[in-house]
C-alpha cells in the first residue's frame, strides 16, 4: 500500500478498556453498553477505547460535515453521518467509528438505528496522534475489503490529505488534487473543494463555500 503521510509523532496504541468486565462481548451488547463517556470501537469482539479528539480535529470534522451536508441536501443525494456512529462490517466481527460517513440514496437501506450495516459510499478519517497506523493501515485495509468506494485521510499536523477510490479490481487507487489544488469527489457527484482550505487557521465559513459553489 502506498502511504504518503509522514509520521511526526509517536503512535500510541488504542487501549482495551480496563474496566470492561468481560473479555469478549457481542455487538448487540456493545451497542447497549456504548453509552459510557468516551469514544469506542468494537474490534473482534473486544471494546477498544479511542483517544478523545482535539479541538482542531473537531473543527475540521464540523467543517467537512457542514459542506458535505450542504451539497448532499441541495442535490438530494443521501445521508452524511458524523461521529459518533458505527460502521459494522460483514467480513469480521468489528464495528468501526469513522469520523464522517456518506451513504448514498441507493444504499440508505443499510442504515440501522445505531450503525451502517456493511459499507458506506465515502468515509473520511481525520488523523489523531495515536491513530496514524490505524487510519492508514488497519482501516485502509478494512474499508477496502468492505467496498467503501472512496476514502479520505486528513492529517492536519502534516497538512496532508490523501484520497483513494475503489477500482474495479476491488483495490484502492490514490487520487490527486488538480494542479490548482482542487479535489473533485467521485462518489458525491459535482462536489469539489480547495485542499488548502483545510489548513487555514480560520476555516472558511459555510456561506463562503456555498458562494464558491454558486449555490447562493
Amino acid at each position: 500500500m502506498e502511504n504518503t503521510i509522514a509520521e511526526t509523532t509517536p503512535n500510541v496504541a488504542p487501549q482495551i478498556l480496563p474496566d470492561v468486565p468481560f473479555d469478549k462481548i457481542s455487538y448487540q451488547k456493545f451497542l447497549e453498553w456504548n453509552g459510557e463517556e468516551g469514544w469506542f470501537e468494537w474490534i473482534d469482539g473486544e471494546v477498544v477505547k479511542m483517544s478523545n479528539p482535539s479541538l482542531r480535529h473537531q473543527q475540521l470534522s464540523r467543517f467537512l460535515t457542514s459542506i458535505l451536508q450542504a451539497w448532499v441536501e441541495s442535490k438530494e443525494m443521501g445521508e452524511v453521518i458524523p461521529a459518533p456512529f458505527q460502521l459494522k462490517m460483514d467480513f469480521r466481527p468489528s464495528g468501526r467509528q469513522p469520523d464522517i460517513m456518506f451513504v448514498s440514496d441507493e444504499n440508505l437501506f443499510r442504515l440501522e438505528k445505531q450503525y451502517v450495516d456493511g459499507t458506506a459510499d465515502l468515509i473520511i478519517e481525520i488523523v489523531s496522534p495515536e491513530s496514524l497506523a490505524r487510519d492508514t493501515q488497519d482501516k485502509f485495509e478494512e474499508y477496502e475489503k468492505a467496498g467503501v468506494k472512496e476514502y479520505w485521510i486528513i492529517d492536519y499536523r502534516t497538512r496532508t490529505a490523501i484520497f483513494y477510490n475503489l477500482e474495479e479490481d476491488g483495490k484502492y487507487k490514490l487520487r490527486y488534487p488538480s494542479s490548482e489544488g482542487i479535489f473533485e469527489c467521485r462518489v458525491i457527484k459535482g462536489l469539489w473543494f480547495t485542499v488548502d482550505w483545510l489548513w487555514q487557521e480560520n476555516l472558511p465559513g459555510l456561506m463562503d463555500v456555498l458562494k464558491e459553489w454558486k449555490i447562493i
